[in-house]
């Protein structure tokens, strides 16, 4: 009989991350050879990018709350900028200072935690960004190692997803699941109406009523059959059509949204679901109500931070390509204006404020770490400042 593995998941646990062990090996051996010669040099490090992804012009910042937690209990002290703050590249997001070998084995976990949880997050702002006042659901749950959903899913809410489709992950939110109908369901059934009826007599009534109508047969025609066996009780359908149809999704939409208004059906929505992201978003916007976006912000490019040494023992020193000396990150009041300054140097007037604020503290987490949802709405305040053209446009098939 075969060997069972020893884990059935081929993930770290909770307990080697905390312990360091998810570590590149060339900091065990550095630390080796340093505690080797008694090096115990205090240093200041800061955690920063260089450039954004593709052509991005900024980032939201995530994962704080889980580096606090890895950095808990840890001889070191700690500044970092919001979690969720608008941030742009060589402003410095986290600072540490402490003996290097005492914390030297947790920069991988350090900065896988930052880089991908901050790729996901700027992913879903650009979306929730290109989609207005539209609804965005995460639903790439799928498309990544299970272990990782409730992760992505936090980080897409942040962002500004305006929910989530797998339970665990929206239990980390506080919040309900939010999905419709699969195209599982309507095979199993046979038919796209009867599984919609089968869905309104069994599922709560408080979850709305949506149909999805491109599994079987033409879209306009099973949205006019759904509309008219539910009425005014079917919230919206939900159009996924895949690449092999070779259809204009825009034009689809377009035509289904027609033939419902035509029929006095104008209260049901149309959501659109099926390889979407920003820049399919500002495309449909004229003909959709809202999105399910799944794989772009799932697979979200991680944001390429850097952790690397500032002082040694209070002497600025760093590597070349990189400025020396600890920095401070200020931005004026009501604005997205940002300056970076050497530490003990301030702007030259009061209307600014500092963005690296203590976090850890000795090993203790000091700062309030706010929930899920008063994260969200810290970013979708600041997107409101964000203009609309720092997302691409290129490739778009209609201005916007």
């Amino acid at each position: 009989m075969p060997n069972a593995p020893k884990r059935p998941f081929h993930t770290a646990a909770d307990a080697d991350i905390k312990r360091g062990e998810v570590s590149d090996v060339y900091f065990a051996r550095t630390v080796q050879i340093l505690t080797h010669r008694g090096d115990r040099k205090r240093v200041k490090a800061e955690i920063y990018l260089k450039s954004l992804p593709e052509d991005w012009q900024w980032g939201i910042l995530a994962g704080v709350e889980e580096a606090a937690a890895l950095l808990e209990g840890q001889p070191v002290d700690v500044w970092a900028m919001d979690e969720g703050v608008v941030f742009e590249p060589y402003q410095p997001v986290v600072r540490i200072e402490g003996t290097y070998v005492e914390w030297a084995q947790y920069e991988t976990a350090l900065l896988g935690l930052l880089c991908q949880a901050s790729g996901i997050a700027t992913k879903a702002a650009r979306c929730k960004k290109a989609a207005g006042e539209r609804q965005v659901i995460s639903f790439g749950a799928r498309r990544m190692h299970p272990t990782l959903a409730p992760m992505i899913e936090r980080n897409a809410f942040i962002g500004g997803c305006d929910g989530v489709a797998v339970t665990k992950s929206a239990e980390l939110i506080d919040a309900d699941p939010m999905g419709t109908i699969p195209h599982s369901l309507v095979l199993m059934i046979g038919d796209t109406v009867e599984a919609l009826r089968a869905f309104d007599a069994v599922v709560d009534s408080k979850v709305r009523r949506v149909a999805l109508i491109d599994t079987l047969q033409d879209e306009k025609f099973e949205a006019i059959r759904v509309a008219e066996a539910l009425g005014k009780d079917l919230y919206a359908v939900r159009l996924d059509t895949p690449s092999s149809r070779r259809g204009d999704f825009y034009r689809i939409l377009e035509e289904v949204r027609w033939e419902l208004d035509l029929r006095g059906h104008n209260h049901v929505k149309i959501l659109a679901s099926g390889g979407v992201d920003e820049y399919e978003i500002l495309a449909l916007n004229p003909v959709a109500d809202g999105y399910g976006v799944g794989t772009s912000i799932a697979n979200a490019p991680v944001l390429n931070f850097a952790l690397d040494i500032m002082e040694i023992e209070g002497q600025p020193m760093a590597k070349r390509g990189k400025w020396s000396g600890a920095k401070e990150v200020y931005r004026r009041r009501g604005t997205r204006e940002t300056v970076v300054l050497p530490t003990g140097r301030r702007p030259p007037d009061g209307s600014w404020e500092p963005l690296l604020k203590p976090l850890v503290k000795a090993g203790r987490i000091v700062r309030d770490l706010p929930p899920p949802r008063t994260l969200r709405d810290f970013v979708l305040d600041q997107l409101r400042s964000v203009p609309l053209d720092t997302l691409r446009r290129q490739g778009l098939r209609r201005d916007f």
